[in-house]
């Protein structure tokens, strides 16, 4: 796989880049890299596509920024990227993050993308809405709130009991990110995003894992409602990264989503 090094707003940023043709551009979720994408990459690429996928900052090989920051921050990165690759017009796929990403750039630079593809987008913001793992983390931590100014808790059964909490709520990424990840996690995720889908007139594609817990199936169908030319496609047997588990069903409904013409 080509694994390339530039400088972009200071950052030192590692992306991968392989084949020719219509630009592609991939932006990974939160806690992956342009590496969970090499097979993605693999595919798309010998179908004619050029496929550039960034770690962003923060994340992979790429360097973290000097402070936290929030969606606006990794758009002006996404767009100054762009430039440095010569790609005026592209075909943008987001992933989770990076599909919340992929929506408001959308949204906002409609005339630098091609179409648009959603993969288990991280684009609805539902403070009530929790899995049933969330809501046994919640109950968790409200159980030991009692506990927390208990010396031996705080010494003995809080180092322990706080990584099981975040897995269970399957918020990993945040307890093992440094201070600065952290708080760009909360700034990103702050934003709803649902405002920016109507504005979208691009042809989409959304693309889910029909066993997805992190962004459950039922964000795909409420995204497909305010966005005018989309369509569905659900992945059997898949959770929350298709990329991953099924990469070559994955790649085949993106091609077949790419080849159909559009007035």
């Amino acid at each position: 796989m080509n694994k390339k090094t530039i400088k972009i707003q200071g950052l030192k940023i590692v992306y991968k880049k392989e084949g020719t043709g219509t630009p592609i551009m991939i932006l990974h979720g939160w806690g992956g890299s342009s590496k969970s994408w090499e097979r993605i990459i693999e595919l798309l690429s010998e179908k004619k596509y050029m496929v550039v996928c960034p770690d962003l900052p923060g994340f992979g090989e790429s360097e973290t920024p000097k402070e936290p920051w929030n969606i606006n921050r990794y758009i002006s990165f996404v767009l100054d990227f762009l430039e440095s690759q010569d790609i005026e017009e592209c075909i943008l796929l987001g992933h989770s993050f990076g599909g919340g990403l992929a929506t408001k750039i959308s949204s906002e630079y409609p005339k630098i993308i091609n179409k648009l593809i959603l993969c288990d987008a991280a684009v609805v913001r539902s403070k009530e809405r929790l899995s049933l793992r969330q809501k046994v983390a919640k109950m968790a931590a409200n159980i030991a709130k009692p506990l927390v100014g208990n010396k031996l808790y705080q010494e003995k059964i809080q180092p322990k009991l706080r990584p099981f909490v975040y897995k269970v709520a399957g918020t990993r990424d945040y307890y093992s990110a440094n201070e600065i990840m952290k708080k760009t996690f909360k700034q990103v995720f702050a934003e709803d995003l649902k405002a920016f889908l109507s504005n979208i007139r691009k042809p989409t594609l959304i693309v889910w894992g029909k066993e997805d817990i992190t962004t459950p199936l039922e964000d795909a169908f409420e995204i497909e409602k305010m966005i005018e030319y989309s369509e569905v496609q659900v992945i059997e047997g898949v959770k929350h990264s298709p990329h991953l588990t099924k990469p070559e069903d994955l790649a085949k409904i993106i091609i077949e989503f790419l080849n159909k013409k559009y007035d």
